[in-house]
Order: structure tokens, then C-alpha cells, then sequence
């Protein structure tokens, strides 16, 4: 980003907090650890007013630290390098470059010159479903699992999916371990066959595994072609360790994945020594500014990199914009997920692709009326 294009007389004249809420598509089910996730989402946004005008952003900001921004130069929120300063990322940095990409006319993943895919139609982009949760549970029968989840791949294919993710570990609660084993690989097989031999599959046990039933899972799966497997077990070095050459030995090329929630602060050295290779913090927090400075280091060690998306809406159009700043990036984590006062319908997914369009700022568009009344429900203003 050019700081000099930056104007000094720029100024935070108000911020308005309020949720706007949505469902999912289909229902979500359990995971490893959890119970049903269900259908309903909701986005914590920002409406935030410099020089007149409105942009939009998620963000975590508290009315005490909306307090000591409005009045503020919008200048003194960058560093020399056109990036946002640490204290001010949670709080606005989403808004922040929503209104830069609208003042300026420029989509954000324009702000910082890394296009890598740039058309005149705006980014493509690699995506996957991440639907694939324990819809299954009720069912005695491994074949009804297995043929349940494959319609719900089907329903990801009709919508443009190509790759998917499929939640893991049914024996690490809510199952018998053997039975609840080999139901994940029956259906993991099962969703290879809606795939195809094109479609790129990741495996999620949100660490419900140890090394040795990854193991036995990752041979079962042999012959299915996995891209990644994810959260196999809470991270370890010398498990990962371990796993990475017993991987090199059998000639299986399956990726680890890791970093979302309360993930070990050395997991980005693991991941430089080549016991990682996708890292996956989360797009909202730690966030956009911190996934470009992180994006740009994994990069230097030909590391791979595909940011957590699950349950915000507004992550899955962020992450899409930061994928042309990193070389590594692999995928978008697609959440079906509608928001009412959210207009996302410049977005699209088309054969496995995300159509991250050329509008200015995030390319969202939203609702005044309905997210003023929202701020009545519970949303405060401050200017």
C-alpha cells in the first residue's frame, strides 16, 4: 500500500457496532469434540464513517476502544509500510480497508499489489466444502452414513464444489472407537466417489486421533489420494515428527495441516523444520494484516497456506482478497452461509473455483436500513 495516498486530513468521525444475522444452507452435525453446530450464524460488524462516507467490517471492537478511535487520523493506524498497526487490527482493520478500496475504487486485493490471478473480472481462486460435518450420527447403518453424506457432497457439486473436506473422528466420542473408525473411512471413500479423481479431499479429525490411529486411517486410505489430512492430534513435534517420516517412507503424499484454535505458538517453527505443511490460523483473528506478514514468511520457506473460515460469513470473502498477496495459498474454506442485510452476490463458485470480483473494497454490499435498526438491538454508536 502507498501511505502517501493515504490523505492526513482523514478522520474517524464515528463507529457503529451490531450483529446481523443468517443460517446455513443445511444444518451442520457434530465434530470430534463438539455437538451439533445447527444453522444459524451471525456477523459482528463495523459501520465505520471517514470523511462522509460508510464502509463495512467484521471486527471485535469494545465501545472503549471505539472511545479512543473516533477523532483519530485514519493516517496514524498504518506503519511506514502501508500496514495496519497492531493495536488497531481487531478492532477496525476489516472496515479500515473496506473504506480504503471504496474511496480509492480498488477491490482490496488490489491495496496490496499482489494479484497474482487478477483479471478484468477479478481473482479465481481454489475453494472447498467444508459442510461434510456428523450429519450421520442417528444411523446404525455404515451404508445409510455413507450414502447420506455423499448427498450432501452432491448438493456441494451441484452448487460448483469440486473439493471437499470431510470431518473426522467419530470414535473419539461419539462413537465406539472401531465402529466410528471405520465408518470416517467408508465415507471419506464414499465422498471420493461424488469427487471424482479431480477433486482435491481433505480429512479433519479436529484431533481426535493419536499417531498410530492416523496411521491406520491414512493406510486404509491409500489408495483414495487425500490432499491433507487436519488436526490429526493436538500438535507435537516429535509426533508430527514421526508421522512426516513414516509419510516419506510409504511414498504417500498427504499434506499435514494444522493451526486453527489454541494451536501451539512453535507451530510455525514445526512447519519451517518440515513437520507442517499447511498452516491454518484463522482469518478473522489473528486476521487479514497478520495473514500478510505471516503469508509473506511461510512463502519464503515454500510453505503452504489456507486460513481457518468456519462459521463468519464475512471471513469467506476476506480470505478470498488475501489469497492474491500469498503464493502459497491453497484454498477458501466455503461455509454456505446467508446473512440478511449481507449482499455477497457479486461472489460466485464455479468448478471448484471462487470468483472473488473486481468491486471496490471486500465487494460487499449491505443493508443501511436493517443494520441501523440492528444497532438499536443490542449495537451501540460512537462519534
Amino acid at each position: 500500500m502507498n501511505l502517501a495516498a493515504i490523505n492526513k486530513n482523514w478522520v474517524i468521525e464515528k463507529i457503529e457496532f451490531a450483529k446481523l444475522h443468517g443460517k446455513r444452507a443445511r444444518s451442520a452435525g457434530a465434530n470430534a469434540r463438539l455437538g451439533i453446530h445447527g444453522a444459524a450464524c451471525e456477523v459482528s460488524l463495523v459501520r465505520i464513517t471517514i470523511d462522509g462516507q460508510t464502509a463495512y467490517g467484521a471486527s471485535r471492537i469494545t465501545t472503549e476502544q471505539a472511545r479512543t478511535l473516533v477523532g483519530k487520523h485514519i493516517r496514524d493506524l498504518f506503519d511506514d509500510n502501508g500496514k495496519i498497526l497492531e493495536p488497531y487490527r481487531i478492532c477496525l482493520e476489516f472496515p479500515l480497508l473496506d473504506w480504503l478500496g471504496r474511496r480509492w475504487n480498488q477491490p482490496v486485493y488490489e491495496i496490496y499489489n499482489g494479484a497474482r490471478s487478477q483479471t478484468q473480472s477479478g481473482l479465481a481462486v481454489p475453494c472447498y466444502d467444508t459442510s461434510l460435518y456428523f450429519d450421520d450420527l442417528h444411523l446404525s447403518s455404515d451404508k445409510d452414513a455413507v450414502a447420506l453424506i455423499q448427498e450432501e457432497a452432491k448438493q456441494g457439486y451441484a452448487k460448483g464444489h469440486r473439493h471437499f473436506k470431510i470431518k473426522v473422528g467419530r470414535g473419539g466420542m461419539h462413537m465406539p472407537l472401531i465402529e466410528g473408525t471405520r465408518r470416517d473411512i467408508a465415507i471419506v471413500e464414499g465422498v471420493r466417489e461424488v469427487a471424482g479423481p479431480k477433486g482435491k479431499l481433505m480429512i479433519d479429525a479436529n484431533n481426535a486421533y493419536n499417531l498410530n490411529l492416523t496411521k491406520e486411517v491414512l493406510t486404509a486410505l491409500s489408495d483414495i489420494d487425500l490432499y491433507w489430512i487436519e488436526e490429526a492430534f493436538h500438535e507435537d513435534e516429535q509426533l508430527y515428527k514421526d508421522l512426516k517420516s513414516w509419510l516419506k517412507e510409504r511414498n504417500q503424499n498427504v499434506l499435514i495441516a494444522d493451526g486453527e484454535g489454541d494451536a501451539s505458538p512453535r507451530l510455525v517453527d514445526w512447519a519451517i523444520q518440515g513437520r507442517v505443511d499447511v498452516l491454518q490460523y484463522d482469518i478473522i483473528h489473528p486476521g487479514f494484516t497478520h495473514w500478510l506478514e505471516l503469508g509473506a514468511k511461510l512463502d519464503e520457506h515454500a510453505l503452504l497456506t489456507a486460513p481457518h473460515c468456519y462459521g463468519n460469513a464475512y471471513g469467506i470473502y476476506a480470505t478470498g482478497h488475501l489469497s492474491a498477496s500469498i503464493k502459497g495459498f491453497q484454498f477458501v474454506e466455503w461455509d454456505d452461509i446467508t446473512i440478511e442485510g449481507m449482499d455477497a452476490s457479486a461472489y460466485s463458485v464455479q468448478d471448484g473455483m471462487f470468483y472473488v470480483p473486481p468491486k471496490a473494497g471486500f465487494g460487499l454490499e449491505f443493508d443501511d436500513d436493517r443494520f441501523a435498526y440492528q444497532v438499536t438491538q443490542g449495537g451501540w454508536v460512537i462519534d
